[in-house]
């Protein structure tokens, strides 16, 4: 696998961001998200005390809290216009990019629909924001 540098700093979007640190290809694997495999109950206990969710569920009753990760990848924020996805399979949860990603630019992905319900306000900042999470 190529493997692509990255920076975290501050994010417009929420606290800390992933950004390029150099070109990032279109269709390509970025890497993946580690952290601790939890049950998703757990999960959801973890997100109602924290302002700050790194938490992927997978859909079988198992998630992965990336919380305490040295990932980089905990730091993808979420976009309604995003430049990247991520993939939940297997146990595991890749990034991959939509586009050609220019240095400097965040890194993002569409969470989609989330444990919110629609109760969040998304800060995107996208002229196709949806507005809520």
């Amino acid at each position: 696998m190529e493997t692509f540098d990255f920076k975290v700093g501050r994010s417009r979007i929420q606290g800390r961001g992933l950004y390029a640190a150099s070109p990032l290809p279109a269709r390509r694997k970025l890497g993946e998200l580690g952290g601790e495999v939890i049950t998703e109950r757990e999960a959801r206990r973890r997100a109602r005390a924290s302002d700050c969710i790194m938490i992927v569920e997978f859909g079988d009753g198992r998630a992965l809290d990336a919380t305490h990760s040295a990932s980089p990848f905990k730091h993808v924020n979420h976009s309604c216009e995003p430049n990247a996805f991520m993939r939940v399979c297997y146990g595991r949860v890749e990034f991959y990019s939509l586009r050609r990603v220019e240095p400097g630019e965040e890194l993002t992905c569409d969470y989609g629909e989330t444990h919110h319900d629609g109760t969040l306000a998304c800060r995107c900042g996208s002229a196709k924001c949806r507005g809520r999470l």
